[in-house]
């Protein structure tokens, strides 16, 4: 999903739980004008959703794929549907149009949103119809890496990087600055108190079509849970209770993401980040242990991503004046990103034209508190 950070637009609802509450009201509405205005639907994905929270007893022995293939190279499920699983998941408090989930798994189930209040959107699709919209409206787009940003005497004076098509430096004069760059803007920006985190993800086409939700587990694993690993010929281990997170997304694609780690520092670019392939199988295997459809679906894509945490009480994203006159900071918003692009590219906006946020009051966000 890129995601890049999460990604969907969270529920507007539940403000304790989507953060910040200063700004997700505003940025689920600018998601929602921007689907209306640019045809989002089409170009990213933008849909409403259900969203909710299941707690579900992993089921030992489903963690290996159980597809199989005949001679023809033709895939088909070695499983029966069992005849009771609408009783049973209607007892579990599943909505009717839930069904992509074992009814033998499922405990418990709890709506946090509905389409009322929910979205979603593909975050690579989204940012990159930004990108081109902005460029349609004048904007250049230039891509390298930045090495420094001239703030002599307290104020922005140029930016310099390396050009990535010709490989050379060069420095662009500027008066205004937004450093934006996520988990590389300690590298932009040292003062940042801004660190990494990895997350791994993967997506899956399911072997029947599924309903349109967003679903945080909590999965309790059997202390049996694991497949034999071809080499080491060992269960791996796994935590009792595990989150993996589960968005059913347009044309029958699924996206599943799990925990973050730190056990490989952040590289130079995005291009260069490495995927643990273990970890995206560990993610594979837990949702299988709940679903059918996953569990028998196609993986399609495995990759990691970096997410920006702020090393701060007070925590983030921290959006706003830096005290170097010129100089915006707009980073650390953890998985919310794509949730809080919008909202948080408006503020900015103000900031730049008129001097001060004007859409929400986010002075719990300024990052001159923390740097």
């Amino acid at each position: 999903m890129a995601y890049q950070g999460v990604p969907q637009a969270k529920p507007e609802r539940d403000i304790d739980t989507w953060k910040p509450s200063n700004i997700v009201p505003l940025s689920y509405r600018l998601h929602a004008e921007l689907a209306r205005e640019h045809g989002g639907d089409s170009r990213w994905g933008y849909r409403s959703i259900h969203c909710g929270q299941i707690e579900a007893k992993g089921r030992a022995g489903q963690a290996a794929a159980s597809r199989s293939r005949d001679l023809n190279g033709e895939s088909f499920s070695l499983q029966k549907k069992d005849e009771n699983a609408p009783r049973k998941l209607t007892a579990a408090g599943l909505p009717e149009d839930l069904d992509w989930f074992s009814a033998d798994s499922v405990q418990s189930y709890y709506e946090m949103g509905n389409p009322n209040t929910t979205a979603q959107v593909h975050p690579y699709q989204f940012t990159t119809a930004m990108a081109q919209l902005a460029e349609e409206q004048g904007a250049k787009v230039v891509f390298g890496i930045v090495s420094d940003i001239d703030k002599s005497r307290g104020e922005v004076k140029s930016v310099t990087y390396k050009d990535r098509e010709r490989s050379e430096n060069q420095t662009i004069p500027a008066t205004d600055v937004i450093v934006s760059a996520g988990p590389w803007t300690r590298r932009v920006f040292p003062s940042a108190p801004i660190a990494a985190m990895r997350a791994h993800s993967v997506t899956i086409t399911p072997s029947r079509p599924i309903s349109a939700y967003a679903i945080f587990t909590e999965i309790s694993l059997p202390s049996d849970f694991g497949r034999k690993d071809t080499f080491l010929k060992s269960k791996r281990r796994h935590s009792k209770t595990v989150t993996p997170e589960i968005y059913a997304r347009p044309n029958n694609e699924a996206y599943a993401c799990g925990e973050g780690d730190r056990l490989v520092p952040l590289p130079e670019t995005a291009a260069d980040v490495e995927t643990d392939d273990s970890r995206c199988q560990d993610i594979i295997d837990y949702v299988s242990s709940i679903s059918d459809e996953l569990r028998d679906g196609e993986v399609t894509v495995r990759q990691a991503c970096y997410l920006p945490n702020v090393e701060a009480a007070s925590g983030g994203p921290l959006i706003g004046k830096t005290g170097v006159k010129g100089l915006l900071l707009a980073a650390g918003h953890t998985c919310w990103g794509i949730q809080n692009g919008p909202g948080t590219g408006k503020l900015i906006s103000e900031f730049v034209f008129d001097g001060k946020a004007k859409s929400a009051n986010i002075s719990s966000l300024d990052p001159r508190k923390v740097l």
